[in-house]
């Protein structure tokens, strides 16, 4: 064989003695093939470096068996054990994961979006509400699939699989107020294009609200999502006077970021002030102190978020959205105040 010459499937069908079509149930069903046979055609394939044309196969089948995900970012680990979880489920239908990262910006979202269903992506997993009508429309007219995660909508024409963000958020805010906090400082998302982030700082507003506490007396900065970032973030509330006694974070990089700027500005979390996040990343076990935060069930919704685009993809219809629950998870970095 020349070593030009890429080895096709007939190339291991006559190398190994048998038909085509029992190379090919060797690759696709190989408990039909007997042992021997097929010990043998796996041998031939690996000594000549034979590679499946999957695109032959999906132009034929009309189906790549690609799934594609455009996640916001891959610089932390928001969404690494979701995105973990989607892809162990996914594998055992037989499909590929492509993944793509926006940087939280909507024109790039929408570009990877109309790239990963030019390459032929048959379903999409997509993070959050938040994007344009006429991306929808994209969707819709080539009946591509796709599920919505790490939110959730009531009476959506959309399929979520996730939890409401406000809740959860207005959650742990009446936590902080009912430990007796009234100086109140928010480090949020960049709340445009951004519905999780938005939602969370709603869901602030309406715990504030129900405590009788005026909206415009919480000293609130929007955040890239950066260890830096919330730590700067963080310096400039802690220079205002009053200093707010508890700072609620959007999110665990963002509180993380704030701890240790508040140890490098010589303050003790939480006797000189408490922290509180979002997510219950894996990191905010082990900072020290340990971050009272919100916990996201990641896995399971990685997990049903796949089980139910691959049943969208085999209905092609709409399937029930499904609400998770989050908890609050009390650890050592929020305390009543204590100046």
């Amino acid at each position: 064989m020349s070593n030009n010459h890429l080895p096709t499937l007939a190339d291991v069908a006559r190398e190994a003695g048998v038909s085509t079509a029992t190379v090919s149930r060797c690759l696709n069903t190989p408990d039909r093939v007997v042992e021997k046979t097929r010990v043998r055609v796996l041998a031939v394939i690996q000594q000549l470096g034979y590679s499946p044309n999957f695109g032959a196969r999906a132009l034929a089948a009309k189906r790549t068996n690609t799934i594609g995900a455009v996640i916001p970012t891959m610089e932390n680990a928001i969404f690494a054990r979701g995105l973990q979880a989607f892809q162990e489920e996914i594998a055992k239908s037989g499909a590929t994961l492509l993944v793509a990262s926006s940087a939280y910006q909507q024109d790039v979202e929408e570009q990877e979006i109309r790239a990963l269903v030019a390459r032929g992506a048959d379903a999409l997993l997509l993070i959050g509400q938040d994007r344009s009508d006429e991306i929808y429309e994209f969707l819709r007219n080539r009946r591509i699939p796709y599920v919505i995660a790490w939110n959730y909508r009531k009476n959506s024409n959309h399929s979520f699989v996730g939890f409401d963000n406000r809740i959860a958020a207005k959650e742990i805010a009446r936590k902080v107020l009912d430990l007796g906090h009234v100086r109140i400082a928010v480090i949020a998302g960049i709340t445009k294009d951004n519905d999780r982030a938005r939602d969370r700082v709603l869901g602030i507003n309406d715990a504030v609200k129900e405590h009788n506490i005026p909206v415009e007396h919480i000293d609130l900065i929007e955040s890239p999502y950066s260890f830096a970032e919330g730590g700067d973030a963080f310096e400039t509330l802690m220079s205002k006077h009053p200093r707010p006694t508890v700072v609620i974070c959007g999110n665990d990089i963002l509180a993380i970021g704030a701890i240790k700027r508040a140890k490098s500005l010589g303050l003790r979390v939480p006797e000189d002030v408490s922290v509180t996040g979002f997510d219950d990343i894996e990191v905010s076990s082990v900072v020290e102190p340990e971050l009272t935060t919100v916990h996201v069930p990641h896995r399971k919704m990685g997990t049903l978020a796949a089980k139910t685009l691959l049943a969208i993809s085999k209905s092609g219809s709409l399937v029930q959205s499904r609400e998770l629950e989050t908890v609050i998870v009390e650890r050592s970095s929020l305390s009543g105040p204590r100046t």
